[in-house]
């Protein structure tokens, strides 16, 4: 008779818990978007941020340690540091990029046309409702429960499309309120469906630099900063050029 090796069900029920993890995280990112995105004006506020504190809590008791979470207390520094460099990069890029007149038009967003609308999104809407939530659920929860299946390509992979493709509903107005997007791609159903597609690009590529810095760093400091900057510093670059153009 055959000995049982109780050890040898740890990895397969360990390998199946893992999947399963998965599975849920992005099954509720997606129930997210599409409450976020197609249901009240109260629930596109509230569902991404209370959902991403819900994984959060949901992934801790699954066993994903703080580490594994990017919110490790013992990387604060070292995310600060690679923080300040994604900051300062991004605002010289942005800084270029409204100063140049081929570039100025792509900056002009109608909903910051208003310098005092750019403060509040930037300072209280993009971090809450935006920045933060995104990071903890994508780089923080589904960052740790991938990396515990797939190695450092899986995770870059699979995290940056997923990311990507969350940006899809929030994009299907894009070229309709940019001057130099609607410009360039034209208002009709073609420009959108390519506006739509370039955003999944880009945002899929910027999924992949936030993960790198989640991986490089260990914390989810430098992500945060990186993805700020882009939203809050672009928002603040659109009222400027607003403001310069109607003066």
């Amino acid at each position: 008779m055959l000995a049982v090796n109780p050890a040898g069900s740890v990895a397969p029920r360990r390998t199946f818990h893992a999947y399963l993890d998965v599975a849920i995280v992005v099954l509720v990112l997606v129930g997210t978007n599409l409450i976020a995105h197609f249901t009240t004006v109260w629930a596109s506020i509230a569902t991404v941020p209370i959902a991403a504190v819900l994984l959060v809590v949901l992934a801790n008791r699954r066993g994903l340690g703080w580490a594994e979470l990017g919110l490790s207390p013992k990387q604060w520094k070292t995310g600060s540091l690679y923080a300040l460099g994604a900051v300062g990069v991004v605002l010289t890029v942005v800084a270029i990029g409204a100063l140049l007149p081929l570039t100025r038009p792509f900056f002009m967003a109608d909903r910051y046309a208003t310098v005092s609308a750019a403060i509040v999104a930037s300072m209280i809407v993009i971090p809450l409702q935006t920045v933060i939530p995104e990071e903890l659920a994508f780089r923080g929860v589904l960052h740790g429960t991938l990396g515990r299946i797939y190695g450092a390509r899986g995770v870059f992979a699979a995290g940056s499309l997923l990311f990507g493709l969350w940006h899809i509903a929030s994009s299907l107005g894009l070229t309709a309120g940019n001057v130099g997007l609607s410009g360039f791609l034209g208002g009709g159903l073609f420009g959108q469906i390519v506006g739509i597609a370039l955003a999944v690009v880009a945002t899929a590529a910027a999924g992949v630099v936030f993960t790198w810095l989640r991986s490089r760093s260990g914390s989810l400091i430098a992500p945060i900063a990186l993805h700020w900057s882009l939203n809050g510093l672009g928002a603040l670059a659109a009222a400027l050029v607003w403001h310069a153009s109607v003066s």
